[in-house]
Parts: structure tokens; C-alpha cells; sequence
């Protein structure tokens, strides 16, 4: 499975998950690390047992009204100290969570939380009210952690259309333990009531952060897989103390960083490449930095070699995943001996396989397919959907990649359309339709611009129809249409989109027209 720069010390191959339900995460972390903060934001701040307490009265409130097992619970909010007590509040009940982008337009949201069922939308202000005078003592519900439903999340197809992703808590226990173990050297283990702990039995040379240690900021949205999992899950579990940012501010984010002594820092690549192009960067100190991880699209070269300047101790690597897998399937090596290839995602995490279907040898390119015990269990009310994509409990993932002569993944193509925007899936589908019902545009096709900050731009060509049109007018009126990162970033006039023999638009030749 791993070779010797890729194979964690003194961990085993396959880890031994307990069968313990979601909210038992947070339970075992909050009797760990006590009075040890966990989250800050502003000048407030919440402790694992505070968290743990706030958590069970979230719960409790929810039973109260009448809202428990199964039941579809759609948080709407922010990255704020309300949403970590709604979300394990929404496990301890038994009840479904289910993530929804508070920069949705109303439409969109609407469509998601009716297709979801959900019985309860919550927004900040609405939990304290829900924890109002209930019992700090968590519920006690019968949960088949197989069976039920942990999250209820939602990604988009490739015609835009968004699913629901099926994930029983067994997946989210999982999956949260297969990438905290990976990165601090621990393997998992429950506490005399049933929480979920972690073993570190990584030795310090390799893995120098200890559990009840780490500092971070973070500004991955929660209500994505790799917010819900690296950045809340996983932080809880190894002890972080995490200061929340409202919004990307580089100069705030670097004072932060040297005041708090920051330990690690994660994100997309267009966080880091926020902070390097920032004047600010010329007198930040990330001498504390010990790991920084990167997902969601590939980190260039020379974004690796700045940061290793300016941060000298940290090791630098980069993941793979899709809501499909619950959150991720690969990692680079996250301790200090370890073997990490820039350009590559790493390697397969502990019980996951992942092949490259059509290729035969190392190098050559095909669907990446993923089987494990992360793998959704379906879509929502989508059989048809979901047997198009699980086959043989394989997931077939829709991107082109090939593994090196040592088991390392690159992802290098994609088999369906979708664009990335500082890590959020952009569907050209969507916006060709609002393209299309404009008046004056006879045909329309939208392909990504590669950008070293941001990932890929959505552009747009436009044939029009008689008479001119305006690409100023036309990307106004797609625009205010569509959540902030699917936004449109240029149109251009054409007199014709290319398409093959069998009609299909050759996205492939537009997008050499931007390079």
C-alpha cells in the first residue's frame, strides 16, 4: 500500500475504528481537554467542556421540540461559536445535519433545505434560544452508526443539479480518524463513557506537535466536508485552540499568526496565495508553523518554495477528496521523515483503495475510483444517480489522474466539466442556462481560465444572436443570479462555439483559446 517515504512510523495499516456515533467526537475531546479552549472569535471564546455542556443543552432543546431521530436539520449560518454547538447538538440528537452556504441565494437555499426535508432551519440567533435552561447532560438515543444518518450534505452534478450525499455516522467517525491519526501520529480509542480519544503513539521526532498543543486559524466554511471534517472534527479531536476569521484579511491573518504562535496552518491554495502577495508578508513570523496542509486545488511550485522560506519547520503537503468520500481519500506524508512530492496529492489514506481505472501502468492516466469505509452510502432520492457512480463499491469520482512509480496521486484532468474556484465546484451547466435565457445570445459555453490564486475563473463565449449584445450587460444580469464564486469573469463575443461530429460543445479547444 505505502512505500518507506509514505508509510507512517510505528502506525499500523488499518486502523481499528470504534462503533461509537458522531457526537461522540466531541464528547470524549470536551472530558479530555477540559478548560482548554477551543474555538475563539472576536473577543469570545468557547472551552471543550463549555462546548461539550452548550452541545447536550442544543440537543436536549431540540428533543423538547419534538425534533430527533432521523429528523433533517439544516444549519444556515457562518463559521461562528453557535455552529459548533448546533452541529454536535444536531448528532447527540439523533438528528440529520445538514450544511447550507449562508451566501446561497434564497432560491437555491430554498430548493436544497425542501429537497432535504428538512424539519428545522437554524441560524445564529436562533441557538441560544434552543439551549435556553435544558439539561448540560447529553441525551441518550439509540443510533446504528451503519444505518443512520450523521450528514445529509450537498455537492453539485454535472449539469449543476445539486445532490444530496448520504453519510451515516460510521463514515464521519471514520473518516475524521483516518486523517487526524494520519497527521499526529495516533491511533484511535474511547474514554471509560463512550468518547472518542486518540492514542498518540507517533514519536515526537516525527510527529513534534502533541495532542492539547496545536494553534490555528481557520477560514474553511464548516458548511463544506473539508470545514465539517479537517476543520472542526479533526481540530477538536487532537486538542487545537482555533481562532475563527470572519473574513480573508492577509495583514489580520499574518498579526494573528505571530501573536497566537500558530502551530498549522490549512487551506485552499488561494489563502496562501492571498498571504504571500500581501505586503504584510515581508515582516510575518510563521517561524511557530510546523504543518501546513493544502487542498481542494493543486499548490503550485513556486507557492511550496515561498512558504518553505518563510516557514522553515513546517512540512508542507497536500490532500484528495469530494463530499462523495465524506471529506478526503489521500494525504501527502504528514511526518517529518516522510517522502512529499509537490505536484501530487499524496497517497491513500489507512483502509482506502484507490485505482486508476483504464490505466495499466504508473503514468498513465484514467478515472480515479475510491473504495472504503468513507464512501457515501448514496444519493439522496437518487438511485439512478447514485448507480452511475457506485459500481461494485467502487466510487467512480469523474476526475483523470495517474499514480507515480511510488503509489503518489496526481489529479490532472477532469472527465465531467466543473471548474474550481478557491475550492468551490463551479458548473458550467448553470451558467450556460442563465447564459441562454438572455435575450441577444444565440448559444453559450463557459469553460475555466487557470489562475495561480484563485484555482480556474469561469469565462464564458458567446455567440450572439441578431443584433449586439453587451458582455458588460450579459455578465451583470448571470451575475446577480449566482452565489459570489460562481460569478462569471470575462465574456467573449464569437461567431461560433466549436463542437465535435456528435454535437458535443469542445470544451477543450475553448479552453486552449485562454492559455
Amino acid at each position: 500500500m505505502w512505500h518507506d517515504g509514505s508509510r507512517p512510523p510505528g502506525l499500523p495499516e488499518s486502523l481499528v475504528y470504534p462503533e461509537v456515533p458522531a457526537g461522540a467526537i466531541l464528547l470524549g475531546s470536551a472530558r479530555r481537554y477540559g478548560d482548554r479552549v477551543a474555538f475563539v472569535r472576536g473577543g469570545e471564546q468557547v472551552t471543550y467542556a463549555e462546548l461539550g455542556h452548550r452541545a447536550a443543552q442544543f440537543a436536549n432543546g431540540l428533543l423538547d421540540r419534538g425534533i430527533g431521530h432521523g429528523d433533517r436539520v439544516a444549519l444556515r449560518m457562518p463559521n461562528c461559536l453557535e455552529y459548533p454547538v448546533a452541529y454536535y447538538g444536531t448528532l447527540l440528537a439523533g438528528a440529520v445535519f445538514v450544511p447550507v452556504n449562508p451566501l446561497l441565494p434564497e432560491a437555491a437555499a430554498a430548493r436544497q433545505i425542501a429537497d432535504a426535508d428538512a424539519k428545522l432551519v437554524v441560524t445564529p440567533p436562533d441557538v441560544p434560544g434552543i439551549c435556553s435552561g435544558r439539561s448540560t447532560t447529553p441525551p441518550e438515543v439509540d443510533i446504528d452508526v451503519y444505518a443512520d444518518l450523521a450528514h445529509l450534505a450537498y455537492t453539485g452534478g454535472t449539469t449543476g443539479e445539486s445532490k444530496g450525499v448520504r453519510l451515516p455516522h460510521r463514515n464521519v467517525v471514520v473518516n475524521t480518524l483516518q486523517y487526524v491519526c494520519w497527521g499526529s501520529g495516533s491511533v484511535p480509542a474511547v474514554d471509560g463513557q463512550g468518547g472518542l480519544v486518540l492514542d498518540q503513539v507517533g514519536s515526537d521526532e516525527e510527529w513534534p506537535t502533541r495532542l492539547g498543543t496545536a494553534v490555528s486559524i481557520n477560514l474553511t466554511p464548516w458548511f463544506h466536508a473539508m470545514g465539517t471534517i479537517a476543520g472542526m472534527n479533526a481540530l477538536l479531536m487532537a486538542g487545537y485552540s482555533c481562532t475563527l476569521h470572519d473574513r480573508l484579511d492577509p495583514a489580520a491573518y499574518l498579526a494573528d499568526a505571530k501573536r497566537l504562535r500558530v502551530t498549522m496552518m490549512g487551506g485552499a491554495p488561494a489563502l496562501f496565495a492571498a498571504l504571500l502577495n500581501s505586503p504584510a508578508i515581508h515582516t510575518a513570523d510563521l517561524s511557530s508553523v510546523r504543518s501546513i496542509g493544502s487542498g481542494a486545488a493543486p499548490m503550485p511550485l513556486e507557492m511550496t518554495r515561498r512558504l518553505h522560506a518563510l516557514a522553515p519547520d513546517a512540512l508542507i503537503s497536500e490532500g484528495y477528496g469530494l463530499t462523495e468520500v465524506t471529506m478526503g481519500a489521500t494525504a501527502g506524508p504528514a511526518f517529518a521523515s516522510g517522502v512529499r512530492k509537490v505536484g501530487t496529492v499524496g497517497v491513500p489514506t489507512f483502509d482506502t483503495e484507490v485505482r486508476i481505472d483504464g490505466a495499466t501502468a504508473p503514468g498513465e492516466r484514467g478515472e480515479v475510483c475510491i473504495r472504503g469505509p468513507q464512501v457515501m452510502t448514496g444519493y439522496h432520492n437518487r438511485p439512478d444517480a447514485t448507480a452511475e457512480v457506485l459500481i461494485d463499491g467502487w466510487l467512480h469520482t469523474g476526475d483523470v489522474g495517474i499514480f507515480d512509480e511510488d503509489g503518489y496521486l496526481s489529479i490532472v484532468d477532469r472527465m465531467k466539466d466543473m471548474l474550481l474556484y478557491k475550492g468551490y465546484n463551479v458548473y458550467p451547466r448553470e451558467l450556460e442556462e442563465l447564459l441562454a435565457a438572455q435575450e441577444g445570445v444565440l448559444a453559450a459555453a463557459v469553460v475555466g481560465k487557470p489562475d495561480a490564486s484563485v484555482g480556474e475563473l469561469p469565462v464564458a463565449f458567446v455567440v450572439p444572436a441578431n443584433g449586439a449584445v453587451s458582455p458588460e450587460k450579459l455578465m451583470a444580469a448571470v451575475n446577480e443570479q449566482v452565489v459570489a464564486y460562481k460569478r462569471l469573469r470575462d465574456v467573449l463575443l464569437v461567431d461560433q462555439i466549436p463542437v465535435s461530429a456528435a454535437g458535443k460543445v469542445l470544451k477543450r479547444e475553448l479552453r486552449g483559446r485562454l492559455s
